[in-house]
């Protein structure tokens, strides 16, 4: 299993899985992507900029994500306090396909995550999600993310969440 940045002719793939994470949510009695967001142009739009990045075995696409090495803006107000205040990898629209269930490819998406962000020299990686996004949740606790507050997306509020990471030692 392989994290890499997406190519462009795996922007419909992508959308695929967005629209298949959407109709979950929905499912599970989620508001959250229950109002036009994620669309087609947000995954362009991360496309355009660098941020869109894939999981991917032997050519199938089984996640997705924006990973943002950048100043989120949303995170400058946070009802609470973040555990530190350098750079730090910010990651969004993340989505399983259906041939992740019950893989714990979320999980392996974040770990990934977190080598990429130790590759880089950032030690820190900030992430938000519905109050009621389960799954989610469970991915940010069983990877020990600490609760830092609330954020607020487009009008809403959103739980904020923060794990440090150490440096590679030699």
């Amino acid at each position: 299993m392989q994290l890499r940045k997406a190519l462009e002719s795996e922007l419909p793939q992508i959308w695929n899985i967005i629209q298949y994470a959407i109709e979950q949510r929905r499912k599970d009695g989620s508001k959250q992507w229950q109002d036009g967001y994620p669309n087609p142009t947000s995954i362009q739009n991360d496309y355009d900029k660098g941020y869109a990045y894939v999981m991917e075995e032997e050519g199938v696409l089984f996640a997705y994500g924006a990973v943002i090495f950048d100043i989120e803006p949303a995170y400058e107000e946070i009802e609470g306090k973040w555990l530190t205040n350098g750079p730090y990898l910010v990651v969004h629209r993340v989505a399983a396909a259906p041939e992740a269930k019950g893989k714990g490819i979320g999980t392996q998406f974040f770990k990934a995550l977190e080598d990429l962000s130790l590759n880089k020299g950032v030690y820190s990686i900030k992430v938000d999600t519905n109050f009621d996004n389960a799954p989610m949740l469970r991915i940010l606790k069983k990877l020990g993310y600490t609760y830092c507050g609330e954020v607020y997306f487009r009008g809403s509020a959103r739980k904020a969440f923060e794990k440090v990471l150490l440096p590679k030692s030699e």
